[in-house]
């Protein structure tokens, strides 16, 4: 994990964190591909299975699914909890860059 945040130094990177059993983070999915359009290559954005990656979870403190988490230069920005649509997201981030 540490090494793909660094390999995306110079952009941010939004990583949603989800469960297979999580209907919310289903959902988010489909958010989450109208977000990576509509950024068109300016933000990163990767999902990672807290049931593969527990560690993870525990390590950022994600304490309800989904979540998604801002990186910039390998640090943590900015934290959006629960469903929101592409377009929030995108504003969000973009509020926060």
């Amino acid at each position: 994990f540490d090494e793909m945040l660094e390999s995306f130094q110079t952009s941010p990177v939004l990583v949603a964190f989800y469960a297979k059993w999580c209907g919310p983070c289903r959902l988010m999915h489909r958010e989450l591909d109208d977000a990576r359009q509509m950024f068109d290559g300016e933000v990163a954005i990767f999902n990672i299975d807290m049931e593969l990656f527990p560690a993870l979870g525990a390590r950022y403190h994600i304490e309800g699914l989904p979540t998604a988490i801002l990186f910039k230069e390998g640090e943590q920005i900015y934290r959006i909890e629960g469903l929101e649509t592409a377009e929030e997201m995108v504003r969000q981030v973009k509020d926060v860059l």
